[in-house]
């Protein structure tokens, strides 16, 4: 039942392949116990597809070039602010990748630069949105 602002806003997102993910409003915003913090929340559900994606883009460049990739783990942040208008959105994203590389080619800084900037440049989800998006190496 929906009476007031008194309902729990826990729920469940259901995708095509079948999987369900727990779903919640974040615990910061609305509190306990119509929150639920072991569920994912729709901010930090963007935060982690902006990172997918990247990831995913990036990937598929390393391959191209040749470049083994041992392991890719990103540990991305977002930030949450109240715009000029009162209206709160996630106004920035920092994705903070950490990849391994092995065998006899390994990327240089500049190249590795060069790699984040295509994969950033193909990544559908950072192409639909306003949000900053920042990637430190």
């Amino acid at each position: 039942m929906f009476i007031g602002n008194n309902f729990s806003r826990s729920h469940q997102w259901q995708f095509d392949g079948g999987v369900c993910v727990p779903a919640s409003a974040s615990h910061q915003i609305v509190p306990l116990p119509y929150s639920n913090p072991e569920n994912v929340d729709p901010e930090e559900a963007f935060v982690a597809t902006l990172s997918s994606c990247h990831m995913m883009a990036f990937l598929t460049v390393a391959s191209k070039k040749k470049y083994v990739v041992e392991s890719y783990i990103d540990h991305a942040m977002g930030v949450l602010e109240q715009g000029e208008t009162g209206k709160f959105s996630i106004t920035e994203v920092t994705l903070r990748p950490d990849i391994r590389f092995s065998g006899s080619r390994l990327p240089s800084a500049v190249e590795l630069q060069k790699m984040h900037n295509v994969a950033h440049q193909n990544c559908f989800i950072a192409n639909s949105v306003n949000t900053r998006i920042n990637i430190e190496i």
